[in-house]
């Protein structure tokens, strides 16, 4: 026992009392709790005041993108993709996304975040490139203010922090939405991001789509928080909950946190409960991990079919609009498998290209040392053939 512990001493006593009067909580917790269960606007009295303009927007896009999910999904069976991790059931999340922001603004997509990017605007070819094995990149990150997609888990979640806090010092009116899934959550990326980006009040948004599932392991076994949407809290910014398959409530949710951080109000974390119906990827066997019940009854809860639901309330679910919406989806698909199928021209110089502004020492030596490797081949298969036409025409009579 020290000095100071000792029965009647005034360390003693004022450790009874708690910490001194100079202790405050740095914010007010409450406003920036979710709410209970996710937000909700389709079968709901709050849809009546949804524009349908917007509600038309989301269903077409909602309809491309289940036509682009099965289309890349069918190519990697054909082995013109490498790999492609499906979206199917998470489209709303992907489209509300691209749609909830201004043309000035950046995405931060993960791998499985190529429908986000097309829903932008992006060539679909250019956003499977990468899934293809073809290139670094299939686009231009600066024209399209799309980040590369990243396949390491929550990694571009700081980026997309460094991003946003150098246009605030900048003073340039940009926001960044980064999405990751649930899975990424359990990086330290995703802590770090969270972290920085409250400290900073960094005009960023987080999406994350919970799909229940970081490739066979539940969300039960990743985190014991209420919810992922519950973790902004600790680091000092609001965490909002939101049904991921209305796809109006999404965009609504987005739109007000881009908004939030555009006008200095901070960073939000969005966690959007969704269900992946597919696959973690076409390497993958769900049912080694997850019920086929489970499965249907999400089925029941698609955002394709809740949308449509209000828009049949409203008449807007007419032949002509199905039809037009459809044959252009169709249109996608086909253009995009005609231009898969396609054979690459690559160059395996591109290999030290883009990876630093300036290249390093040894990028400039393993350059060196495969042209040598690539010229020889090019000599070997040019005296080859050289020999052959030799051959032939001393055996012509």
């Amino acid at each position: 026992m020290t000095v100071l512990e000792q029965p009647g001493s005034s360390r003693n006593k004022s450790s009874l009392a708690g910490p001194p009067p100079a202790w405050r909580p740095r914010v007010d917790p409450a406003p920036l709790l979710p709410d209970a269960a996710p937000y909700r606007l389709l079968g709901t009295d709050a849809a009546g005041r949804l524009d349908s303009g917007l509600l038309t927007r989301l269903y077409a896009q909602l309809v491309r993108g289940r036509r682009y999910n099965a289309q890349a999904t069918a190519l990697t069976r054909q082995g013109r993709l490498a790999v492609y991790p499906s979206s199917t059931g998470q489209e709303a999340c992907e489209v509300a996304a691209a749609l909830a922001l201004e043309e000035r603004d950046w995405l931060f997509p993960s791998y499985r975040d190529t429908l986000a990017a097309v829903a932008r605007g992006l060539d679909p070819v250019q956003a499977l490139t990468l899934l293809r094995g073809d290139w670094h990149n299939g686009y231009d990150p600066h024209e399209h203010r799309i980040a590369p997609l990243c396949t390491p888990l929550a990694t571009q979640l700081p980026h997309a922090v460094g991003l946003a806090h150098a246009a605030r010092l900048k003073g340039d009116d940009v926001v960044a939405l980064a999405m990751v899934g649930d899975g990424g959550t359990s990086e330290g990326d995703f802590h770090e991001a969270l972290n920085f980006a409250a400290l900073w009040q960094a005009p960023v948004v987080f999406l994350v789509q919970n799909n229940g599932f970081a490739i066979s392991v539940p969300l039960a076994k990743q985190t014991a928080a209420p919810s992922l949407a519950h973790k902004a809290v600790g680091y000092g910014m609001p965490g909002r909950l939101v049904d991921g398959n209305d796809a109006p409530a999404v965009h609504e949710v987005l739109t007000e946190a881009v908004e939030r951080a555009r006008g200095g109000g901070g960073p939000t974390l969005v966690e959007a409960v969704t269900y992946r119906i597919e696959a973690h990827t076409n390497a993958d066997d769900a049912t080694r991990y997850r019920a086929d019940a489970e499965v249907e009854t999400w089925r029941a809860h698609d955002p394709i079919a809740l949308l449509e639901r209000e828009l049949e309330a409203r008449r807007l679910l007419t032949e002509e609009f199905v039809g037009a919406t459809r044959d252009g989806a169709e249109q996608m698909a086909a253009d995009l498998r005609e231009r898969m199928n396609a054979d690459p021209v690559l160059d395996p110089m591109d290999l030290f290209n883009h990876v630093f502004a300036e290249q390093t020492s040894q990028l400039r030596e393993q350059a060196e040392q495969l042209r040598a490797e690539l010229d020889a081949e090019a000599a070997g298969h040019t005296e080859d053939a050289a020999g052959t036409d030799g051959s032939a025409e001393e055996a012509r009579p």
